[in-house]
């Protein structure tokens, strides 16, 4: 039989277990897009004081084109995280170049919807990022690749001659590149 101080320890256990999985997703950066939790006991975190500077390189297409690209959602949390762990907006530089499959998450509305019968639900996601600060490209080379042009993309999108050359020249500039 349990005393009554094991019981009261368990319950406590309990409750701070259903409260850390109860937490309200956090959007410290990126408003609304990439969802984040606090984790108290984390001991391994982001330096607040150091300058992260970090290439995405997107190519995987979205498992299911109706719902948000979980690789797009991805970039927003990377901000997210280091932003909950105290790097403030101006010491995190984020650049997204979208190629292969990838390319389509940044389709303009008319065109994703001609392709998968609904409006791009990614651009909200590129459209909050941007406003957090972050550069979306896309590779040049996989427009012409797939009959692509500007004019079918998302208009806050940069044209990049090619992701290969973005990858090598700011990998020379001191970005980490992150592959998703």
């Amino acid at each position: 039989m349990l005393s009554s101080k094991s019981i009261l320890l368990v319950a406590a256990v309990l409750l701070l277990t259903f409260a850390a999985q109860a937490q309200t997703p956090q959007f410290p950066i990126v408003k609304g897009f990439g969802g984040i939790y606090e984790i108290p006991d984390a001991t391994e975190r982001p330096d607040g004081t150091l300058e992260y500077k970090i290439l995405v390189d997107l190519t995987s297409p979205s498992e299911d084109p109706k719902q948000i690209s979980r690789f797009v959602d991805n970039v927003a949390r990377l901000v997210n995280l280091h932003g909950l762990a105290g790097v403030t907006r101006d010491r995190i530089k984020v650049k997204v170049v979208l190629h292969g499959g990838g390319i389509f998450s940044i389709l303009n509305d008319g065109n994703y919807k001609k392709r998968f019968e609904v409006d791009n639900p990614n651009l909200a996601v590129f459209a909050a990022l941007e406003e957090a600060g972050a550069e979306i490209l896309v590779c040049g080379q996989s427009l012409i690749a797939r009959n692509l042009m500007t004019a079918d993309l998302w208009p806050g999108v940069t044209i990049a001659h090619s992701a290969l050359t973005t990858i090598t020249t700011y990998s020379m500039k001191g970005y980490i590149v992150l592959k998703f």
